[in-house]
């Protein structure tokens, strides 16, 4: 069975809006999209420091903002981006002191859960998906493949761990190890973020640091979030005399002018110079969209 959510907060801002002279404002970023560092000549709708950091530092720095709003619909993705960005918000937070607050959209599981954390408050629909609060890794076994079509893989490295994991080798049990460690030490930093910014408000089981992902409505109960609610009508209960601004990152010059893709290889699109990878790059993203029925 699919399941099918609407978006419950899509409708707070039909796009960027300029605030009359004189009118108090609360700067509103959208942070939609897998968590993960660009690759590629081209980029795509990815969160990540990069990609966000110009809409952050102008959202925290618009006159007469009494707020920033975070919406988030995010499956998760990169750790360390993910902290890159939660930890931007924060420094911006206490260098302009102003208050945070975090919309889950559809999903803020995941790294879209740890962006979340960065609010000082956090909202969501009662049927948003949130939590996740683990550690994910995926890939490709593609041994057989490159067997079945007579292609021999040439790989020489300096260094006994250099290459594990590769996906055209078979899987070692000590790589496994490996990996399983590396993830159980980042699953501790997350869990030591949530701590840190949900304090006294989460109500521990033995599920809540599972990787359990639950609905808003639950997530109340567990104290993952403040409260239930839209960006529409929180925002307007708690800034009445405030006009919600969307803050967007600047597209780069190219991408203004359409010209990307047509100057030659160097801005060629990344599905014709790696489509091998753009592909499983893609089927990756969607995973991580599909493991909520989106």
């Amino acid at each position: 069975m699919e399941l099918r959510f609407g978006s419950a907060l899509s409708s707070v801002l039909p796009g960027p809006l300029a605030a009359a002279t004189g009118t108090r404002t609360v700067s509103v970023v959208r942070l939609q999209g897998v968590i993960a560092a660009a690759s590629g000549p081209v980029p795509r709708s990815l969160i990540n420091i990069h990609a966000v950091e110009d809409a952050l530092k102008r959202a925290f720095t618009a006159e007469r903002a009494e707020a920033v709003a975070l919406v988030i619909n995010s499956p998760g993705g990169a750790p360390t981006q993910s902290a890159l960005v939660a930890d931007r918000i924060r420094g911006l937070a206490e260098e302009h002191q102003m208050p945070v607050l975090a919309f889950c959209e559809d999903v803020a599981a995941s790294g879209g859960y740890w962006l979340a954390c960065a609010a000082d408050e956090i909202y969501a629909h009662p049927t948003s998906l949130v939590g996740s609060i683990g550690v994910v890794s995926g890939g490709f076994g593609l041994q057989g493949l490159i067997e079945r079509f007579g292609i021999e893989r040439r790989l020489h490295t300096a260094g006994q761990n250099k290459a594990r994991l590769d996906p055209f080798q078979p899987e070692k049990a000590e790589d496994v190890e490996w990996l399983l460690g590396m993830q159980g030490e980042l699953h501790e930093m997350f869990i030591d973020w949530v701590r840190s910014r949900r304090g006294t408000a989460l109500q521990e089981n033995d599920d809540l640091f599972t990787g359990e992902v639950w609905t808003g409505k639950r997530a109340l109960e567990l104290g993952l979030i403040d409260e239930l609610g839209t960006a529409r009508d929180v925002l307007a209960r708690r800034f009445p005399d405030a006009e919600p601004v969307t803050v967007e990152p600047r597209k780069p010059l190219l991408a203004r002018l359409g010209l990307g893709g047509v100057l030659g290889p160097a801005a060629a699109p990344a599905t014709a110079l790696d489509p091998v990878g753009t592909a499983l790059e893609w089927f990756e993203q969607r995973a991580l969209w599909s493991r909520f029925g989106l």
